[in-house]
């Protein structure tokens, strides 16, 4: 292929990445994130895939006023004085909106970088802090001059943030973890952000299998700050799901005076899993800590106080249960927060944001349109009510399916959902995996559920012949559950409508000088053989000379690269962790494209050319 045909397939390749996901979804609210009043008077709802806010009038129990945005909303905040609400949301350009609350008009409008995930307002509401997913950073805006200031670098994929009382540490949740997959420990962190020093000061992980990290809270008192996650067991062969033996889903309790983690208790009961916890606040009184449940819709209520003391006598080497008489038996024991925790059942489908008022919890019910009201004191299993945000809509097919892959109920015992494994619209942990479809014992990292059905063979040694099997296969030997076939097509047409993301390496759309440069040495290295346009992929199978021992000689599918600056860590079992090393430090014998002979300089704008696609 010539350099001005490789330029044309680069126009459309721009085009096709101009999407993303979220159109899927375009005829729903999708509320996600949720922020009270000090009074509880009043909600503010972002409503995902309406490009809205909500204002809702608790006493009235009803939406008074929708507020239009130039984007769908991600995450929103107040000022301090409750006088202004800052949204953001957008893709590539994503934005910071300035809501002035005595008109509901949009009176500032501020660029802040890929993905803003969420917002945390400085005490003084002199600065805003926005998570920028996809670029790994916090944009900091000075809210007088309505701009970013600089940006400082976090772990990987920050998600949740948090700012003590004084406005001197900013605590971000990451939302996967960063380094090489088939290493000993993976995990993702919550980084510690020095305000002062607009650093990263130090990071705090989580413990071995920590991943999806969606939520953060601060007690009232400051003290401690408590983190939602997924807490896989990744280094097991996956044979079943009894008592948690693929995935658990946790709460990381962390010091903030001595920057420390001080454990990890399960959300999980010894036979129900409580999948995917999502946001997570404590009641203002701090008395209690509440964790909505996106894959079982429920809420959590935990004792904290009781929590606290029980997490002490462990520490002291109490025996505090059957499985547990030290810290380290802590994050292993199901029944750790028996008679201390109670699920309580919402009635919409897909509970994320959480908001708590008093002795009521408000949950944004994402794949219902609907606000939970749950009753934290009542003693009913069934106290929650839900009420509509906007009028009832059809099902479609393709939101049907969006709401299985996200459903815990599908799985046994509810352990966890297809997107426990495929986080972020369906996306990969990060982690290896030691499924049992091609033998025991060697683990493959998690792949991208992105383009599945349009690039078979289907699984890193292409033992499913397409998506569609691999996506029935799934459901019975991962979820362990028999299924209706509708379900099933309902996920592949959900898994179907998946849109790139564009790159945040590129600018406007457009390869940078180095991406273009690189585009060139695509062709000449011959990568382009094994990856042409569109799809990056020739769907063909190869020895590349990865194969480690027993499987030394084996051919891995040839994966698309689309969205590959998505996906790392890279190769079949995660070992790389840039793409400079797929190029070089695993690439010796020129069998991945020839290399060898590039020079520094080449190396880095292939890279670069390659992490725009």
């Amino acid at each position: 292929m010539s350099s001005r045909q490789m330029q044309r397939m680069a126009i459309w390749v721009v085009m096709f990445l101009m999407g993303s996901g979220m159109g899927l979804a375009a005829d729903y609210l999708s509320p996600l994130d949720i922020a009270a009043t000090e009074d509880g008077r009043t909600l503010f709802i972002a409503q995902a895939t309406a490009s809205a806010v909500a204002v809702f009038d608790v006493d009235q129990a009803k939406v008074t006023r929708t507020i239009p945005l130039p984007m769908n909303p991600t995450a929103l905040a107040l000022s301090p004085a409750e006088a202004r609400l800052y949204v953001v949301g957008g893709v590539a350009d994503g934005k910071l909106c300035v809501i002035d609350l005595s008109d509901g008009l949009v009176k500032g409008l501020v660029s802040v970088g890929h993905s803003p995930s969420d917002v945390v307002v400085r005490p003084d509401g002199k600065l805003v802090y926005v998570c920028n997913q996809f670029t790994d950073d916090v944009a900091v805006v000075d809210l007088a001059e309505k701009k970013v200031t600089h940006a400082i670098k976090v772990a990987r994929q920050p998600v949740a943030a948090e700012i003590t009382s004084d406005g001197k540490w900013l605590l971000v949740a990451n939302l996967l973890p960063a380094g090489r997959a088939d290493a000993d420990y993976s995990s993702a962190v919550v980084s510690l952000v020095d305000t002062q020093a607009a650093k990263t000061a130090k990071e705090i992980t989580l413990p071995n299998g920590s991943m999806s990290a969606r939520g953060i809270c601060l007690s009232p008192d400051g003290k401690f700050a408590y983190v939602t996650h997924i807490l896989a067991r990744y280094q097991l062969p996956t044979t079943q799901l009894e008592r948690g033996w693929m995935n658990t889903n946790a709460m990381s309790i962390i010091d903030v005076s001595q920057q420390t983690l001080v454990n990890t208790v399960l959300l999980d009961d010894v036979d129900l899993g409580a999948a995917n916890p999502w946001g997570i606040a404590c009641t203002p009184d701090g008395k209690e800590i509440c964790v909505s449940l996106a894959g079982t819709h429920q809420i959590a209520v935990i004792d904290r106080a009781g929590m606290h003391e029980k997490l002490q006598q462990a520490a002291q080497g109490q025996r505090v249960s059957d499985a547990t008489s030290s810290a380290e038996d802590v994050p292993n024991d199901l029944a750790f927060l028996v008679r201390l925790k109670k699920r309580i059942n919402v009635t919409g489908k897909g509970p994320r944001g959480l908001a708590v008022v008093g002795r009521k919890a408000y949950v944004t019910e994402y794949f219902s349109d609907g606000l939970g009201v749950v009753d934290i004191d009542s003693k009913a299993r069934r106290n929650a009510v839900s009420i509509a945000l906007g009028p009832e809509k059809e099902i479609t097919t393709v939101r049907k399916g969006e709401m299985f892959f996200h459903d815990a109920e599908l799985c046994f015992q509810k352990w966890q959902s297809c997107s426990s494994c495929h986080p972020s619209d369906g996306r990969a942990d990060a982690l290896n995996w030691d499924l049992l479809n091609d033998g025991l014992g060697n683990p493959k990292n998690s792949k991208s559920m992105l383009l599945a059905h349009r690039t078979p063979p289907s699984m890193v040694s292409g033992v499913r012949g397409d998506a569609e099997t691999a996506v029935r296969a799934g459901i019975r030997y991962i979820q362990f559950a028999v299924r209706p076939e509708e379900d099933a097509v309902a996920i592949d047409e959900y898994l179907k409508g998946l849109q790139p993301v564009v790159s945040p390496y590129r600018k406007d759309g457009k390869l940078s000088p180095a991406a273009q440069r690189g585009q060139d040495i695509f062709v000449r290295a011959g990568c382009v053989h094994c990856h042409p346009a569109p799809l990056f992929t020739n769907l063909q199978l190869y020895d590349v000379g990865l194969g480690l021992g027993r499987e030394e000689g084996k051919k891995y599918d040839t994966p698309t690269l689309v969205e590959v600056w998505r996906t790392g860590p890279y190769l079949h079992d995660g070992r790389a962790v840039t793409m400079e090393e797929v190029l070089t430090k695993f690439n010796k014998d020129d069998k991945h494209g020839k290399t060898s002979d590039l020079t520094p300089q080449e190396i880095a704008d292939l890279a670069e050319y390659v992490l725009s696609l």
